[in-house]
């Protein structure tokens, strides 16, 4: 039995994957902490404020759903005290993941934009298709409470995309009428537009385009549930890799 603990077990996704974890074979909810939501309980497991619950419960991974701020200090404290992290928390830089990867040498970490199945088969599929196209854009949809735009999801796609070719059409655009109306420019200057809604929450749209056709990937998450089968799979799979893995590809 693995002993799993939850980093922002208060919120949303981090309430749902402690529902995950207790309804997965061969998981066990050991901790629950949240920094702002500390004091309640989740499946009779107390929400401490303080990491130290985590390592007073044993635990061997910690999942970690908050934000880059916050597990910026989280990581290193979990790569210090020996457990594994699963974390789908998005927004850090190349110098955090180099610090990541510095700091897991004890113990591994899985890091993902996204932990949906058919996310990760998104960014593949889109990955594949990129050298047979000319122009390529990304629209990302997400409830009206995410902080950080675009989304990591977005992000990861057209690194991707932009890894795999780097023959991209020049953007024609001569003047935006309203500033920032062609998104923004991401890697190989692909554009990335991110759209903020209530009701929605989590979609992505991949359009490639080539003279007299156009291909269009399209992922949709209609419930955080979604997320839930690949942390399960990554918390029963980040002991048996080393250091740092971005992404769960490897894992399916």
């Amino acid at each position: 039995m693995i002993k799993v603990g939850v980093v922002g077990a208060a919120g949303r996704m981090g309430s749902t994957v402690c529902d995950a974890v207790v309804a997965a074979d061969g998981l066990e909810l050991a901790a629950a902490v949240d920094v702002v939501g500390g004091g309640g309980s989740i499946h009779g497991v107390q929400i401490a404020s303080d990491l130290k619950a985590l390592a007073d419960a044993g635990c061997q991974v910690v999942v970690d759903f908050t934000i880059a701020d916050a597990a910026r200090t989280t990581l290193p404290w979990l790569a210090l005290h020996g457990m594994h992290a699963v974390v789908g928390t998005t927004g850090f830089s190349d110098d955090d993941i180099a610090s990541f990867r510095k700091a897991f040498t004890g113990s591994n970490c899985v890091i993902a934009a996204n932990f949906a199945i058919g996310a990760v088969l998104m960014m593949k599929f889109a990955e594949q298709a990129a050298p047979y196209f000319e122009t390529a854009e990304i629209i990302e949809f997400h409830h009206n409470a995410k902080a950080d735009a675009p989304s990591g999801t977005a992000m990861a796609t057209a690194q991707r995309m932009a890894a795999a070719s780097d023959e991209w059409a020049a953007d024609p655009t001569k003047h935006e009428v309203v500033p920032g109306a062609r998104g923004g420019v991401g890697p190989g200057g692909i554009r990335v537009h991110g759209v903020r809604m209530v009701g929605m929450t989590a979609s992505q749209e991949v359009i490639l385009g080539t003279a007299g056709q156009t291909l269009v990937i399209r992922h949709d998450s209609n419930d955080r549930v979604s997320f839930m089968p690949g942390v399960v799979l990554a918390c029963r799979m980040v002991g048996q890799t080393s250091g740092l893995t971005m992404g769960i590809d490897s894992f399916l």
